[in-house]
């Protein structure tokens, strides 16, 4: 199977330190720090870099069972907004929201739900996210 690596480097105490994340592809390397993840600060975090890998995973997932269900979408947009809240057992990610937009051509808007549903249970990201409490999903089917 793919192995795929990303790095961080961490420099200095926990709120005025500061670090890098890297992907091991190279297309993107970004500042984060204490403002940038626990406040509204510049650069980016791992939660962000999160709800991407969901959302695209999701984008992914659905085009496919879309494609075994014998449909072929023109466009698929996702936005996953990952919230960090506290618990008794300190900051955690305490829910996910998928929202998806889709043009598909010929599919009735009951059918893409179920299988827009389908998607958001066989994403491999929301497998491996299976200890966030709750991951809701909003999908819309623009119309043709």
């Amino acid at each position: 199977m793919t192995i795929r690596e990303a790095s961080a480097q961490w420099q200095g105490t926990l709120k005025q330190g500061a670090g890098r994340l890297r992907l091991g592809s190279g297309v993107f390397e970004g500042a984060y720090s204490f403002p940038s993840r626990f406040e509204n600060g510049p650069g980016t975090n791992p939660e962000e870099l999160i709800a991407a890998a969901h959302a695209g995973c999701f984008s992914m997932a659905l085009s496919a069972i879309l494609g075994g269900d014998g449909h072929t979408a023109d466009s698929i947009h996702t936005i996953a907004k990952v919230h960090l809240g506290a618990t008794t057992a300190g900051p955690t990610i305490t829910r996910i929201e998928l929202e998806t937009d889709a043009s598909v051509p010929g599919i009735s808007a009951e059918d893409f739900e179920r299988l827009a549903q389908k998607a958001k249970t066989a994403c491999l990201v929301s497998r491996a996210l299976a200890g966030v409490a709750t991951i809701t999903l909003k999908a819309s089917l623009v119309a043709q």
